[in-house]
């Protein structure tokens, strides 16, 4: 089997060989090739148009049209897989892609030439929940807050959430919208803080519901009762406007690191306008790297720059878990994330 893999600047051709490289027989071929600009930096615009569904206008590495003639399987993080490229791939069983997003791929011309498409959303869950809870503490106890003002030589006593009483999160309870990879981690790790759990996700499986110790709720009893919301959930639109803060706990905190259309900016700003929120922190942004001015000028937000599932140990893992996926499936297991399983096999 000829496995075909394409790197860059995030999962690298390194990483990538070293993920794929212990699960190879002596059968088995690697090729390596490394997609667009050097740094991460560079990648920014690049990243933007891919997640802007503007693949089929990112050239392609030199060398990945010949390269794919022959290969069974590819595996990518951000490398464009268009149209043009798989209709060059007559041998292609497989795209594992190593992030959870798949706007990369062309999943609907994959799926008509029979071609297996597996993402990894898991891949930064461990990553993105850590750096979660750690927002969820840093906004609760004002610790970006605190630091600040000691840089600027204040030794500050009062804060936005002062007055209301500032609570331990064993005395909150916390709203989860979206119970996937990363929703699940979130739960079992602020589980320890002793705080009360509640979880949303219209998509779950009543099925699912007798191995979810955490009680499941409707949106708005969630909206209505948590003292913190935080979001891990995949949607192209939002699913947090003005009705939802209409009805949201009275002194609420929103969490979000998972995407920057879930939250109505303007209706957030309302929702600190008004006094509906205690406060809020915000991992990503729709026009990254420029962001909305009022972000800069509430005291009760904590602001990073899209840090949420950026370590070492999402990008190494990665490789090794898309490959592990894939042969466990060859081998009769159960392929996960399979984004096209309905089509190709539609009473599996």
């Amino acid at each position: 089997m000829k496995i075909l893999c394409v790197g860059d600047a995030y999962v690298t051709p390194e990483m990538m060989k070293n993920g794929i490289e212990p699960f190879m027989t002596t059968q088995d071929t690697l090729k390596v090739l490394f997609f667009g600009e050097d740094n991460r930096i560079d990648m920014r615009d690049t990243v933007k148009a891919i997640e802007s569904m503007k693949r089929d206008e990112i050239p392609l590495p030199d060398g990945l049209e010949q390269e794919i003639a022959d290969a069974e399987v590819l595996v990518v993080h951000l490398c464009p897989v268009t149209k043009s490229l798989l209709k060059k791939a007559t041998k292609l069983k497989a795209v594992l892609s190593c992030r959870g997003g798949v706007e990369n791929i062309d999943v609907r011309v994959a799926t008509d030439m029979g071609v297996i498409i597996a993402s990894n959303p898991a891949h930064n869950a461990n990553a993105v929940a850590e750096f979660t809870i750690g927002l969820i503490i840093c906004e609760t106890r004002n610790i970006a807050r605190a630091d600040r003002s000691l840089k600027k030589g204040v030794w500050r006593e009062s804060f936005p959430n002062t007055q209301s009483s500032i609570r331990e999160l064993c005395d909150m309870t916390v709203g989860i919208i979206g119970f996937g990879s990363v929703g699940r981690l979130v739960a079992e790790r602020l589980d320890v803080f002793g705080c009360n759990i509640i979880v949303h996700d219209p998509y779950l499986r009543e099925s699912a519901y007798d191995f979810i110790k955490f009680k499941l709720v409707d949106k708005e009893t969630l909206l209505r009762t948590s003292d913190i919301i935080t979001l891990h959930a995949r949607a192209s639109a939002p699913i947090i406007g003005q009705h939802e803060f209409d009805i949201i706990k009275q002194n609420a905190y929103l969490i979000n690191t998972a995407r920057s259309v879930l939250v109505d900016p303007d209706a957030l700003k309302s929702a600190l306008d008004s006094g509906k929120l205690m406060g809020a922190a915000i991992d990503v942004f729709e026009s990254e790297p420029v962001i909305p001015d009022f972000y800069r000028k509430y005291d009760n937000i904590t602001i990073t720059n899209h840090r949420g599932g950026d370590t070492i140990n999402s990008y190494q893992a990665a490789p090794s878990f898309a490959i592990q996926n894939y042969l466990n499936f060859l081998n009769g297991g159960r392929l996960r994330f399979w984004v096209n399983k309905k089509e190709l096999q539609p009473e599996g």
